[in-house]
């Protein structure tokens, strides 16, 4: 559990650390704020998981960190696309978010069988 708060945690920080390289227009501060909002969302959903007061909530909560890990992976992968610089940082935080999706379905499921 506690890896996996740290592990949200960089890769919320991670993703600021990347925004910080994206060239500032008006196209490109749109998808910087999306991503900005969705990857913070990851670790402090996660936080709110680790409280929850119930299996149902628990479920509840760790939903949301999916959809939040699910959404910044697709703005990732809008800026690989339009944005030939960070090319290799890009794609690592892709694999994270597709990792951090995969173990949230999985505490999910394990959850689920609890009820």
């Amino acid at each position: 559990m506690q890896d996996l708060k740290a592990r949200t945690k960089k890769f919320t920080l991670d993703c600021l650390t990347l925004c910080t390289k994206i060239p500032k227009s008006r196209e490109f501060d749109s998808i910087v704020r999306q991503l900005i909002r969705s990857s913070s969302s990851v670790g402090a959903n996660y936080r709110a998981a680790n409280r929850a007061k119930s299996d149902r909530d628990f479920i509840n909560k760790l939903k949301i960190v999916e959809e939040e890990a699910d959404e910044s992976m697709f703005w990732l992968e809008i800026l690989l696309e339009i944005n030939p610089n960070n090319t290799e940082t890009i794609q690592k935080l892709i694999k994270e978010s597709d990792e951090l999706v995969a173990i949230t379905v999985a505490s999910i499921k394990t959850a689920r069988k609890r009820l």
